[in-house]
């Protein structure tokens, strides 16, 4: 193997597979072995355990117990756990020999055992859920993404050669479907934060002249402060639902 930097993104790329369908869980051994040809020191395996800790992925560092978990969660996520857990325990529970039927009938486009496999990946749903929690989203929201992954899932298992790899191609549909989730939760998020950053800077600026100046001031005077374009004074205080009250659009009438 050519060692480079292309070789070594690959290797992180193929181990952090190896880790969604290990829970989100790396051993170092798993690592170390992974990079024998590079040879690399203490420091530098060190440097790429923290690159996977940084991606929520664990090393060394299972989940000890379920008290852990629900230290990770909301009381709005326990409440609906508790109820959405005893909804499950309805379900009739069946045996790996019962499922791998059901699962050789679903491969067949059977509708019925493609309903019925739903209903037997339900639970797994919500124990995949406990390795994204208190990453700043719903337990709620995992799961019902979870659910409609493992609903579009068993509708698409003609791509699987063997049926060995249901498991897999389902866990994997259910993780990327949280993982998606949690990456457009986390982009709004962002959008958010700095909508509210400019609406306070805009804010901010605009108290600041009204003190100086003792009286409300134009959207021209708060951008030529904040050396921005008028414009986006003025998108801002839309954004603002117009509670900027320091500012008076002498030019035009419009606040």
């Amino acid at each position: 193997m050519e060692l480079n930097q292309h070789t070594f993104a690959s290797i992180l790329e193929q181990l952090r597979e190896t880790a969604r369908l290990q829970g989100n869980m790396l051993t170092s051994d798993q690592v170390r072995e992974a990079y024998a040809d590079w040879q690399l020191g203490e420091g530098q395996l060190a440097l790429i355990h923290d690159y996977f800790r940084k991606h929520s992925i664990g090393i060394d560092v299972p989940l000890e117990s379920e008290e852990d978990f629900e230290e990770l969660l909301s009381r709005e996520d326990v409440n609906f756990l508790e109820m959405y857990l005893a909804d499950l325990k309805e379900l009739v529970s069946v045996s790996d020999g019962e499922k791998r039927a059901v699962t050789m009938s679903a491969l067949a486009k059977d509708k019925m055992a493609q309903e019925k496999l739903i209903e037997i990946y339900l639970p797994q749903v919500v124990e995949i859920s406990k390795l994204y929690a208190g990453q700043g989203v719903l337990v709620e929201d995992l799961i019902g993404e979870g659910n409609v992954a493992v609903a579009a899932a068993v509708t698409m298992l003609d791509c699987i050669e063997s049926i060995d790899e249901v498991d897999g191609f389902v866990a994997k549909m259910i993780m990327d479907a949280m993982e998606q989730h949690i990456a457009e939760s986390t982009d709004n998020q962002q959008f958010d934060e700095a909508v509210l950053n400019k609406v306070n800077d805009v804010n901010d600026k605009a108290k600041e002249l009204y003190e100086n100046l003792l009286r409300k001031v134009t959207t021209k005077e708060v951008a030529e402060e904040l050396d921005i374009d008028e414009e986006e004074v003025r998108e801002v205080i839309k954004l603002s639902a117009n509670s900027i009250s320091y500012i008076e659009d002498y030019a035009d009438g419009r606040i």
